[in-house]
């Protein structure tokens, strides 16, 4: 098996490290040249200096890039991937990006004899260093068996939802149960504060209990301590759930609680805060008390 793997980011880096370990022959891309070498450095494979020539040979392409513009360009490019993939290598796109754009690549890639798959992941930074993380895969059903064994290399659960599109449709779903936890967490935090509570020993007891969540057994400790220089950036859930919204619009769907975080994340980016963990909701209301 040969792969090659499109942007080495704080997800793609490991990722990427991951299959090469499990054995699976793999390629590199990234803009910046040093990371892709750094990489090869740290875990074998080759790098490549365009994402054309990195998918050239490889049977399974995965592509972790920034946006909608990104993951066109190294796509759909001059230099992108399509212009150098054989006929029948499947694509994996692990981006966060938007279903219709999902939809697009899907057809101008099955118009190349390349088959398309939107995987968006999640678990964070760490859940892609341990390969334990979630992949919401849409697309064809052929291509997703083909592509499955070697998506488990870096994840703990990988499903087909439906039709190309359904895995991004899911990561929004996803994102915004995310954004209602958090700020419901920083509220809490800030309450039991305020509230003169031992603010650890609350979330002790609590998290026994139907309060529990990722979020309050991840993130509890670091946001008390105002501890908020890791895990996934601010600017990066505001891109995400710009994409939610957006989708929103179009189906009809009503999210007030999202929009309203996604303002509060906006709060935080006035902070100085575009780099912090997501968590960092608890800042903005501790600024405000």
């Amino acid at each position: 098996m040969k792969a090659a793997f499109i942007g080495l980011g704080v997800m793609g880096y490991p990722m990427a490290g991951h299959l090469q370990q499990a054995g699976v022959a793999t390629t590199v891309y990234n803009r910046t040249t040093a990371k892709a070498e750094r990489w090869v450095a740290e875990f074998g494979g080759q790098h490549a200096l365009t994402p054309k020539l990195a998918a050239k040979d490889a049977e399974i392409i995965f592509v972790c890039v920034g946006n909608d513009d990104d993951l066109t360009d190294v796509v759909a490019g001059e230099q992108g991937v399509l212009a150098g993939a054989q006929a029948g290598a499947i694509i994996v796109d692990n981006t966060t990006a938007s279903a219709s754009v999902a939809r697009e690549l899907y057809r101008v890639a099955a118009a190349a004899g390349v088959a398309f798959l939107d995987a968006p992941v999640s678990g964070g930074q760490a859940g892609a260093e341990k390969g334990q993380l979630t992949v919401m895969v849409g697309g064809d059903a052929p291509a997703f068996a083909k592509a499955k064994p070697v998506i488990e290399h870096f994840a703990r659960a990988v499903r087909l939802l439906g039709p190309i599109g359904s895995g991004q449709l899911c990561k929004m779903v996803n994102q915004i149960c995310i954004a209602g936890l958090v700020q419901g967490l920083a509220e809490g935090l800030h309450f039991a504060k305020a509230a003169g509570l031992d603010a650890a020993a609350v979330i002790d007891v609590i998290s026994k209990g139907a309060a529990q969540s990722w979020q309050m057994e991840n993130r509890y400790e670091t946001m008390l301590a105002g501890d908020y220089d890791h895990g996934f950036a601010v600017d990066w859930m505001r891109k995400d759930l710009g994409i939610v919204l957006a989708e929103a619009s179009r189906n009809g769907a009503r999210l007030p609680v999202t929009a309203l975080v996604d303002q509060f994340y906006g709060d935080v980016q006035a902070l100085g805060g575009n780099r912090w963990d997501t968590s960092s909701l608890l800042a903005r209301l501790e600024r405000t008390k």
